[in-house]
């Protein structure tokens, strides 16, 4: 490419077209990186401020799926456990668990697209209430994405156990 620029320009003009040329590409390589960055973690704001309300709907929600909990981290345990060894004050939550579960179904559809994908199993959402917004419980969680059909399911399932917790806590107020 080079050369067929230093024959239109010489060979100062086309090494100052192609960094150009470069540049603009590693930019929108990372503006397009950055939108999906912010698209890939989805969030949805209960309407309830009680922490453990806000879990037992979670979980209610993912066994009227007929599906199990297979684990709830304590993750806000690590972030104040190792908060004064990195510098920081303490955890900027009062909580947050992330509560873990599996679809065999789904999970199988997945694998057999692309062995690969194992690395979205197990889902998972996360269950949180910052200092910031003390008053307000978040759900949060990583959308599969929608490159392949189990993709697609996952991400749809996702949004439906969300949708009904944020029900469920509705009902409980």
């Amino acid at each position: 490419m080079i050369n067929i620029l230093k024959c239109f320009w010489g060979r100062r003009r086309a090494s100052v077209c192609l960094g150009f040329a470069v540049a603009g590409l590693l930019l929108a390589a990372g503006l397009n990186t950055l939108a999906l960055a912010a698209e890939d973690v989805l969030s949805r704001q209960l309407p309830v401020a009680d922490f453990s309300v806000a879990r037992e709907a979670l979980v209610e929600s993912i066994e009227a799926e007929g599906l199990t909990v297979r684990e709830v981290i304590p993750f806000n345990r690590m972030l104040e456990r190792t908060a004064a060894a990195l510098g920081k004050t303490g955890s900027p939550f009062v909580n947050v668990e992330i509560v873990q579960f599996c679809s065999s179904a789904l999970s199988w559809q997945m694998l057999e697209e692309d062995v690969t994908q194992i690395a979205l199993c197990p889902l998972s959402v996360v269950i949180l209430l910052s200092h910031a917004e003390p008053d307000r419980v978040t759900l949060a969680w990583r959308s599969p994405g929608q490159a392949t059909a189990g993709r697609r399911r996952a991400g749809e399932l996702l949004q439906k156990l969300v949708e009904r917790a944020v029900d469920i806590g509705q009902r409980r107020r």
